[in-house]
């Protein structure tokens, strides 16, 4: 039997706990996994891509355990009713091959995303940040937004976007919270006086969310929403301005900002800051830019999360998702055991 966490337990694990605090969780399984990056197997996701968005698959292993996360990405789907994304995860032993955790993962990734950008900013971003500039208010700004908090207290926000019922629902959420939310007529209000600016927009195109004049010495740019090919946030020209941080280089090259730029633009990828074998910030006047694109192994960290959090607990319940025969030789007696009825 595996072990399961359904969309309801999710959700009721992320109130039991709450969301900050769950993120800063996440930040500590991040950085161990992270320090670890050279017993890891990995490989950019695979991915299907269709007029209508992508479907992808992200696996990797530290030699002990697989994971792999089911994700797509649709923009145009809340027009239809429906989520731009949804996920679901899975953990298995090595030893075996058997799967022993299932789980929801489009709340997860949520989760998991806020927490990977605070991770990276605790090394990149200025420790006097105090504002943050949110370019995109969709689903993924609360909990960019309490990452944040959780990883450098930020509580000061300047938000835009073309949306205004988006901003709204931002600051119906996040107000209650203690945040101090300023909304933006335009990019160039929203980003004046900030510290960190995290673009986060959904639109499947090589869009200029964020042009070099917005961008002022001793930023930090938490670019989210470059997340595929053909998709982007960034205007070039920053890119060379400042020092650009990836996870895993030959994925943020094909889905990153930094398919914009030649084959060998210079990168950093953030396991080398972690572990002292590369700078991060070197003084208050860089331009810091971390090309977030999403990794498995960010995923293989919050399914441990989730799993270790919720264990032994009523929020885990039991999924017969193998065969698994007395002789595991005679598959054909499940079939046998299966008697008709009447």
């Amino acid at each position: 039997m595996t072990q399961f966490v359904d969309v309801q337990n999710m959700a009721r694990w992320i109130q039991r706990d709450g969301v900050e605090n769950i993120i800063g969780k996440m930040m500590d399984y991040l950085e161990r996994d992270f320090s670890r990056w050279a017993k890891f197997d990995k490989t950019p996701r695979v991915a299907s891509h269709t007029p209508f968005g992508v479907i992808e698959l992200m696996p990797t292993s530290d030699g002990e355990e697989y994971s792999f996360k089911y994700v797509n990405g649709h923009p145009s789907n809340p027009a239809r009713g429906f989520q731009t994304v949804t996920a679901f995860g899975v953990l298995a032993d090595v030893d075996n091959g058997y799967p022993t955790f299932l789980a929801e993962m489009t709340l997860l990734t949520a989760l998991r995303t806020a927490a990977t950008s605070g991770m990276t900013a605790r090394k990149l971003a200025r420790p006097d940040s105090k504002r943050m500039a949110l370019i995109g208010a969709g689903s993924q700004s609360e909990f960019q937004s309490l990452g944040f908090r959780a990883a450098l207290g930020i509580e000061d926000l300047t938000v835009y976007d073309i949306d205004p019922k988006a901003v709204e629902k931002l600051q119906r959420n996040l107000e209650p919270l203690g945040f101090r939310v300023t909304v933006a007529d335009t990019v160039d209000d929203a980003v004046a006086d900030a510290d960190i600016i995290t673009t986060c927009t959904a639109d499947k195109a090589q869009n200029t969310i964020l042009a070099n004049r917005h961008v002022r010495p001793g930023v930090h740019l938490n670019a989210v929403g470059g997340d595929c090919p053909g998709k982007t946030e960034l205007e070039a020209e920053i890119l060379d301005r400042g020092n650009v941080f990836v996870e895993f280089t030959p994925q943020t090259r094909v889905e990153g900002e930094i398919q914009q730029m030649d084959p060998d633009f210079p990168v950093t990828e953030f396991w080398q800051v972690l572990n002292g074998e590369a700078e991060g910030r070197t003084s208050a006047e860089d331009i810091t830019i971390f090309d977030s694109v999403g990794f498995a192994i960010n995923d293989f960290s919050a399914l441990r999360c989730v799993r270790d959090a919720t264990a032994g607990s009523e929020l885990q319940s039991y999924v017969d998702l193998v065969a698994d025969p007395d002789d595991p030789k005679d598959l054909f007696s499940l079939v046998n055991a299966m008697k008709p009825v009447g």
